[in-house]
């Protein structure tokens, strides 16, 4: 047996509870649908700078502008070997957060970013073309729904505040974070980075691309040329698709017309950019020797037959092309006739899974027409944080984003440089359809904001923790408001990375619609009708989690996959032994009840109470007289321990629970084990002890197992005559049992059963009931095995 690490190191106990809160918000009630209203989050006052353009400037120069309020400084972006321009447009709109003014007036400043220049010629200086001062407290406001406040042009003036030709358009308001232009523009707290990183700060929304299940149903070919005709031919099939590729088995079939029937499944996203490639080969089972290719044939996912239901697609020849032979004397291609004979289908009626099925945020078929009506609306108020602790030790700082995700939807807020308390405020809505569901929230470190461009892709954002919301723990229409611990595992154990403040709503607007959602089937009809494997799906899911986090990179800016990974928890099918010990705790829980009652009956059994053994007694002959009363006191006592239990009711959401996760409990090496990449990349000495332990677990779990199908092979072995004496004795009791029923009342037999369970201490011996001897001398089939 492996020892155990005496580093099972017991970390001082942090303060991982949930805290109910109080934010300065309205918590107004809404109806079904969307809505624009912030009342999750506490109002943020903004002013809005929005710079369009200028016009009958210095001619030969390029201008761009700054603005700046106290020690607070905003440029427009500016492109590489800018060429001269005397009428420029920017369209940028910048946004200073009210709490951090402290001046009474704010400066716009156009000046002359001079063209690059030869190496040999010294750069010259930036030089002032005009300047714009507006006082702040003159600034109107401007609340939502009301259109957009339209610029005016304003002409310009020099240093000494003479006015000239040059005008600039643009305008200024007060507004919150409900405005438009809230999003896209540039934002004070973000006021230190500069150049492209300023796109990787803001808040986005992104989508989830559309997913199918692609199923390749391979039946037959045909009119094969089999290269080597010394041999019977091993054919196979290869699918591929993108970067994946999958094999059917060798056809049993060993001809030049061999047979399959197999089913291929893969993960297809819209625009179904990627075609279907297919190669039939011939498994040559030489070394060092390829596979010799019979034929391909490539198939575009657009011509696919798309099917909402279990009812078979179309079946289709295909002609299989085979690469150019020059045969000896000959110049002229070889044109390969054989035929592939498949059923391809795009299969919309099942729910493509890019999540764990109990952390999944969406339950709905591809096909929309399948969709069922939304049945309310998820509101979430992302706040603030508190207390982070520094991501960049080096630079002691931490820029601090939020990630949510629910359903197709993602959220992504802007970042907060150099915070350790960052203040968001930001809401969002998410239509609901099932209330079984869970809202993922992540928070993540910006990687980079002050990396140079060319290293921006190899940086990533670090993980501060995650908060996961599951809706129907929340009540209807009901506003929660709770700071929510950051819990980290880390490779020197669990760690809190700070707090995140939350507000989250649940509304709907019919009751009886959300109850009706319990009684329909969990998945679409398709995962019943045609169900896939266990393998097949948790297959499926990694290539659904790849194809969703290779699609959000894309985006600008990026949802990074490493972000994405995490959100989606890609690796929770890796082993981990604190994972395993905890699973293990959780199912013995479950039987603590059946445990506790099997102790309890055996304390009446022996008159430990003699008043509570007579009471049960009295209730059993009871029920043994009126037996219809059974059933009907069973359900009465549900009902009054639900009633009963109804004032006791968690109040709360759910959290993350660091004693249920045995995250205090592993040691160091277990917890090294976790964050082991895979494959391992460890030591030979490092990985031969970690095999041992873990063979020394699974050895116990074996023994387990074996002990529960030695009990199951008894029972079976009672009619089975491997053991003659045995089933004889146990025919015979069942003939002389089942005389003894038909003679005498069922009542009369249960009450002599009853008087023997019940029967006082005086009359029991200490030693196995008869049959429980009797049982355990059957044979099992433990005696067969090596």
């Amino acid at each position: 047996m492996a020892k155990q690490n005496p580093e099972s190191h017991e970390q001082p106990r942090e303060d991982f509870t949930l805290k109910e809160t109080s934010p300065d918000i309205s918590r107004r009630r809404v109806s079904v649908g969307p809505t624009t209203s912030f009342d999750l989050v506490e109002h943020m006052n903004f002013l809005y700078v929005k710079v369009v353009k200028a016009r009958n400037l210095r001619a030969n120069s390029s201008p761009c502008v700054e603005l700046t309020i106290g020690n607070y400084r905003g440029t427009t972006q500016q492109q590489q070997n800018m060429v001269a321009n005397p009428n420029p447009e920017w369209n940028q709109v910048f946004a200073f957060n009210k709490e951090i003014i402290q001046d009474t007036d704010v400066r716009i400043l156009v000046k002359d970013m001079k063209p690059i220049v030869p190496p040999n010629v010294p750069p010259p200086g930036d030089d002032i073309l005009g300047l714009l001062v507006f006082e702040i407290a003159e600034v109107p406001t401007r609340t939502p729904p009301d259109s957009s406040l339209a610029p005016q042009w304003y002409r310009l003036e020099d240093s000494k505040g003479v006015k000239f030709g040059g005008e600039m358009m643009l305008s200024l308001w007060m507004g919150t974070q409900a405005d438009e232009a809230f999003s896209d523009a540039w934002h004070s707290d973000a006021a230190m980075v500069n150049g492209e990183g300023v796109f990787s700060t803001r808040s986005k929304v992104y989508m989830s691309p559309k997913l199918w299940y692609l199923r390749v149903n391979i039946i037959e070919a045909q009119d094969l040329i089999i290269l080597d005709k010394n041999r019977k031919p091993n054919v196979l099939v290869k699918a591929m698709l993108g970067n994946l590729v999958l094999s059917s088995k060798v056809s049993k079939t060993k001809s030049a017309n061999p047979m399959w029937n197999e089913d291929l499944m893969f993960v297809a996203a819209e625009p179904f950019d990627e075609p279907l490639l297919l190669r039939v080969e011939d498994r040559v089972e030489v070394p060092n020797k390829k596979d010799e290719c019979l034929g391909r044939c490539s198939i575009s996912l657009k011509t696919v037959h798309k099917r909402p239901d279990a009812a078979p697609g179309p079946n289709i020849w295909y002609n299989l092309e085979r690469p150019e032979m020059v045969l000896e004397g000959e110049e002229e291609k070889v044109k390969f006739a054989s035929k592939l004979h498949m059923r391809i289908s795009l299969d919309g009626g099942y729910h493509v899974l890019d999540e764990p099925t109990y952390y999944t945020s969406d339950l709905r078929p591809t096909i929309k027409s399948l969709w069922k009506p939304a049945i309310g609306v998820l509101e979430l108020g992302i706040l603030n944080a508190s207390g982070l602790l520094p991501m960049k030790p080096n630079e002691n700082r931490t820029d601090a984003y939020c990630v949510a995700k629910y359903g197709h939807k993602w959220v992504r807020t802007r970042t907060i440089a150099n915070s350790f308390a960052p203040k968001w405020n930001e809401q969002y809505t998410w239509e609901v359809f099932d209330p079984c569901t869970v809202i993922t929230i992540g928070v993540f470190d910006n990687s980079n904001i002050r990396v140079p461009q060319e290293a921006a892709a190899a940086a990533m954002d670090s993980r501060i923790g995650k908060v996961r919301i599951r809706l129907s723990t929340l009540e209807l229409d009901r506003t929660y408001t709770h700071s929510y611990p950051l819990v980290a595992l880390q490779p020197s154990g669990v760690k809190k990375m700070g707090e995140i403040q939350l507000a989250v709503r649940f509304s709907c607007g019919t009751w009886w619609h959300v109850l009706q959602t319990y009684l329909r089937p969990v998945l679409p009809a398709m995962h019943y009708i045609l169900p896939l494997s266990v393998f097949q799906l948790d297959s499926l899911r990694h290539q659904a989690s790849f194809i969703t986090a290779l699609r959000l990179s894309l985006a600008e800016p990026p949802l990074r996959k490493e972000v994405v990974d995490y959100m989606l928890d890609a690796d929770v099918n890796l082993w981990s032994t604190r994972r395993g010990k905890a699973n293990f705790y959780r199912v013995s829980k479950l039987f603590n009840g059946l445990v506790m009652f099997m102790k309890w009956f055996d304390q009446i059994q022996k008159w430990t109470n003699p008043y509570s053994t007579v009471l049960v007694f009295c209730v059993y002959l009871i029920f043994l007289l009126y037996p219809h009363l059974i059933l009907q006191t069973s359900l009465l006592y549900l009902t009054l321990v639900g009633v009963y239990r109804y004032r006791k009711r968690p109040r709360n959401p759910p959290h993350m629970d660091t004693e249920l996760s045995h995250a205090y409990t592993v040691s160091l090496d277990e917890l090294d084990e976790e964050f082991d990449s895979f494959p391992s990349r460890k030591s030979n000495e490092i990985l031969r002890m970690r095999y041992d332990r873990l063979r020394s677990f699974a050895g116990r779990i074996q023994s387990v197992l074996g002990d529960i199908a030695t009990q199951g092979e008894r029972v079976e072995s009672l009619l089975s005559w491997r053991d003659p004496r045995a089933t004889f004795l146990f025919v015979g009791f069942c003939a002389l049992v089942s005389v003894v029923v038909y003679l005498f009342p069922f009542r009369v037999i249960a009450f002599v059963g009853g008087l023997y369970v019940f029967r006082p201490p005086i009359w029991r011996i200490k030693i196995p009931s008869f049959p429980q001897n009797f049982l355990r001398r059957m044979p099992a089939k433990t005696d067969c095995m090596l």
